[in-house]
């Protein structure tokens, strides 16, 4: 009975993971909706706290969390690689825009947190993280409904920002809490630059090696898929042992690589099957951290900062539409487009149990906004691309 047992937990993850695809398949076909909605929920009903069938995360994160690091790794290359530099230097409002957006979310959910009682680190975590915009998502349903203009690349863009501003203040305020006093304040910001200095660097000299590489084997202007992957594998696993930021370091890969001019493909979008199967690792994988009890404890106080999130960031952008260059009407669904949170926000959480903060525990509206938008962010992120007519209105089967 035991030995019987012992292979029904070890088949656990294989048999989740193929459900999680195929409910995903069938349930895009039958809605229009995107797959990795649907990848999140079966995580979460599979989770230990629900039906029991996966396991608990070990404490120090374990192998899927590793695996779930480089998928989310690929998809930061990806984000990375799209960023173009020379068009935010030609209209720094863009970047403007990010800055203020990004700080009006924080200080918008600081608030909030505030009025519902929290604790002052608690109010601090739960503003830095509210910061960030998905790039698992932005990517993924950008590449599913195969968007393209002016809301589609500064959605991008902005991603991209907001994980780095997001990365900076979670991880001062990790500095903090590890202090314990903020007399140390000057040392958990200095702290926290290091950290974002020393993991963009090591994303730049891979993004420099790897096409010199390429160049020296004569395969650069062919599919370096491979090449790229196993390279991404490569750093998510020196920034996990360093205690880098993997976030910072792919995206500097990913904008490092691009501005060498080698050629990603459209054939190479989501690194083919191995992104796929990664991208279910990474979605299961996420919601499966989730307990219901924390959702239902948290659910009041998330409704309020997904509500706060989605002005804040939807004002600020609206606020300089116009100066950087777009109407009002598509400044307003740019800020709707960043409403995705979820897989980011759980990795960086993770990553904070495995350096030994367990303050985050305390944040039961954590667990809450990240249900919610690991199922409706990525359909409202959809509907904005729909509605500023870059992507085509969903199509589903009778």
């Amino acid at each position: 009975m035991q030995e019987f047992l012992s292979v029904l937990t070890s088949l656990a993850w294989p048999f989740a993971i193929t459900l999680a695809w195929l409910v995903g398949e069938f349930g895009q076909r039958w809605t229009g909706l995107p797959r990795i909605s649907f990848y999140g929920l079966v995580g979460f009903i599979l989770a230990a706290p629900q039906l029991g069938v996966l396991p608990l995360p070990p404490s120090g994160g374990g192998t899927t969390l590793l695996l779930a690091d480089v998928g989310f790794g690929l998809i930061l290359f990806e984000l990375g690689y799209r960023i173009n530099l020379r068009w935010l230097r030609t209209n720094p409002w863009i970047g403007i825009t990010g800055l203020f957006e990004a700080g009006l979310t924080f200080v918008g959910v600081y608030l909030v947190a505030n009025a519902f009682g929290a604790a002052l680190i608690d109010r601090l975590m739960l503003a830095s993280l509210s910061m960030a915009t998905s790039p698992a998502t932005v990517v993924r349903v950008i590449n599913e409904q195969k968007s393209s203009g002016q809301v589609t690349e500064r959605a991008l863009h902005l991603c991209a920002l907001n994980c780095v501003l997001a990365v900076f203040a979670f991880n001062a305020t990790v500095g903090l809490w590890i202090f314990r006093t903020f007399e140390d304040v000057g040392d958990a910001l200095w702290n926290s630059l290091v950290v974002l200095g020393v993991s963009a660097f090591t994303g730049a000299v891979f993004g420099l090696v790897v096409p010199g590489i390429l160049r020296l084997l004569g395969k650069l202007a062919q599919d370096a898929t491979v090449a790229f992957a196993l390279a991404v594998i490569l750093l998510v696993a020196i920034t996990y042992a360093l205690g880098l930021s993997p976030v910072v370091a792919a995206l500097a890969f990913g904008l490092a690589a691009r501005h060498r001019r080698v050629a990603f493909s459209q054939a190479q979008r989501n690194f083919g099957a191995l992104g796929e199967l990664l991208t279910v690792v990474l979605f299961v994988f996420a919601a499966s951290t989730l307990d219901w009890r924390r959702v239902w404890a948290g659910a009041l106080l998330a409704g309020a900062l997904v509500l706060v999130r989605l002005l804040a960031k939807t004002a600020g952008v609206t606020a300089f539409a116009h100066l950087s260059g777009i109407s009002w009407r598509k400044g307003a669904l740019t800020g709707v487009a960043l409403t995705p949170l979820s897989v980011f926000v759980i990795l960086l959480i993770e990553h904070a149990r495995h350096a030994g903060v367990q303050v985050v525990e305390e944040l039961r509206a954590v667990a809450a906004v990240t249900m919610l938008l690991e199922v409706f962010g990525p359909i409202i992120l959809q509907r904005a691309l729909v509605w500023a007519r870059e992507a085509p209105e969903v199509n589903h089967a009778a």
